[in-house]
């Protein structure tokens, strides 16, 4: 089975309880177990995680890198302004989609139109609500690649 990281940045640990009208009512915790059974129906062994902590989550894309494993990122508000992720996104060999809930580029705010992930992702799967990752796990169980 190809492992693959579903990893998840600020705030969306509050899923459910953040902004239902934008992200939905699904928890991080239902989340991660719809994850890990999309992914088993596809043939993957899926691990979600979820930080508030940028440094971790870097370290985590590192060892990606390093294990060469395939990555979900929804990188949250770190997409608009992190260089650091932007840079560590660039080490992954293993195809990497990027996730959003809502379509950012649709969002009022201005800053989120840009994102340092996705010049380094295989595609960019946003405004699907919870059902982009599912979409982003079929895509990297498809063997496409970057």
């Amino acid at each position: 089975m190809t492992r693959v990281l579903v990893l998840n940045g600020p705030n969306l640990g509050r899923l459910g309880r953040r902004q239902p009208e934008i992200y939905g009512h699904t928890t991080h915790r239902e989340l991660a177990d719809l994850c890990v059974g999309w992914g088993e129906q596809l043939g993957l062994e899926v691990e979600v995680r979820q930080t508030n902590h940028e440094g971790e989550l870097l370290d985590w894309l590192n060892t990606a890198a390093d294990e060469e494993t395939p990555v979900v990122l929804n990188a949250a508000a770190w997409t608009h302004y992190s260089l650091a992720i932007f840079d560590a996104c660039g080490q992954l060999t293993a195809p990497l989609v990027e996730v959003h809930i809502s379509d950012p580029k649709q969002r009022p705010e201005e800053f989120r139109h840009t994102s340092y992930v996705e010049p380094h992702a295989a595609t960019t799967i946003s405004g699907q609500g919870i059902d982009g990752y599912r979409q982003a796990l079929e895509f990297i169980a498809s063997g496409s690649d970057r």
